[in-house]
């Protein structure tokens, strides 16, 4: 009898200590990019940057059109998605079960590159949001 009760507390401390235990994080982080503010801030002058210029720094843009004046418009499109998960330890003690805690946030970010008739960069707007 005495080895049953060994076996059964140990097995019983070993359920109750692995609830305690600390889970990683899983995180889907975007791939870095040059498209970012301070760089397009930086980089991009209205009159001088040239469409070689852009193609060097951010790549092929996701959209080419023309507007209504004829010049030609590129847009930039960067959407990254967050997600972090974990577990709750000291739900799984004292209320008998595992509480799952998770957040996830998706940021868009459109650069839009309005070129002259010489491809420089006439005008240029940045539409940022988080939710």
């Amino acid at each position: 009898m005495g080895r049953k009760m060994l076996a059964v507390f140990l097995l019983l401390f070993a359920y109750l200590f692995s609830a305690c235990a600390t889970f990683p994080k899983n995180e889907m982080t975007p791939q870095q990019s040059n498209l970012t503010v301070g760089m397009i801030k930086s980089k991009i002058i209205k009159g001088q940057t040239t469409q070689d210029e852009i193609l060097k720094l951010f790549g092929a843009p996701n959209i080419i059109t023309k507007n209504k004046n004829d010049d030609e418009v590129w847009n930039y499109n960067r959407m990254s998605f967050k997600y972090v998960s974990g577990s709750d330890g000291f739900t799984a003690i004292f209320a008998g079960g595992n509480r799952a805690m998770s957040t996830a946030t998706t940021e868009s970010f459109d650069l839009i590159i309005t070129f002259d008739k010489d491809g420089k960069v006439k005008d240029y707007s940045v539409i940022s949001a988080k939710f």
